[in-house]
């Protein structure tokens, strides 16, 4: 079983940090930004609720929010690694809508804010390194609006060959040595993550937990062969 102690887990990402956009892009050979910008045109925005990013890194899809929101609602970023949330600060003067994003260091089995607060809560590529998934869920699900969505963006496994097979060859062999080598770190963060995807529920799994958490109308969508999928669903 993959260690995901918060300990564990908080230095892995804080001795990355530096390295993590530039890592994310390559090794994703840029689909990760196509897969950021179709998460948030997945579901309807209204004008007078704010959007919460769980487990934000360095605030890629928060500021992706923020842009689709043409800047209307405040957006927050949340995570407990504090150097994503310093470099995610550090982007904020690029795009001007950006500006309405604030980071705020929170550990997302217990985030600091009232029920029925945000009109979406989501999270990418970070729930599968909460050290309790269901705990994660159904924080997210609580401070969402009645009526709002929880909408989840993480690796899967293609289902049909060739494509798996490559896909899982890839994942397991050049993604470790190319990551290890680019971003040194003591706790084998790209070892880490075939390990952690692997271990992640997806699919219908993955909407079965959201289902206990207690959202309904709920959906997924592959995206690139299924290298990535968006799931959501409502808080009725």
């Amino acid at each position: 079983m993959v260690d995901k102690s918060a300990d564990r887990v908080r230095e892995m990402f804080g001795e990355i940090a530096p390295q993590y956009d530039r890592l994310n892009h390559l090794l994703s050979m840029q689909s990760d930004r196509y897969w950021r910008w179709r998460a948030v045109r997945t579901v309807r925005l209204n004008d007078h609720q704010p959007i919460l990013d769980c487990c934000c890194g360095t605030g890629d899809l928060a500021f992706a929010w923020s842009r689709v929101a043409r800047g209307r609602v405040p957006v927050m970023a949340t995570d407990f690694c504090p150097e994503m949330l310093e470099i995610g600060r550090s982007k904020q003067q690029r795009h001007p809508y950006d500006q309405r994003v604030q980071f705020i260091a929170a550990d997302t089995q217990h985030l600091p804010f009232a029920d029925n607060t945000f009109q979406v809560v989501s999270a990418a590529f970070g729930l599968r390194n909460v050290a309790d998934t269901d705990a994660g869920l159904r924080e997210m699900v609580r401070v969402c609006a009645v009526g709002g969505h929880v909408l989840i963006l993480e690796f899967t496994t293609p289902r049909r060959q060739p494509i798996k097979g490559l896909y899982l060859w890839y994942f397991r062999n050049v993604l470790p040595r190319i990551g290890e080598r680019l971003a040194k770190n003591s706790q084998h963060a790209y070892q880490y993550l075939p390990d952690s995807v692997g271990e992640f529920p997806v699919y219908e799994a993955l909407l079965e937990r959201m289902d206990n958490a207690g959202l309904s109308h709920l959906r997924m969508r592959q995206l690139t062969f299924g290298v990535a999928t968006i799931y959501w669903g409502r808080k009725s």
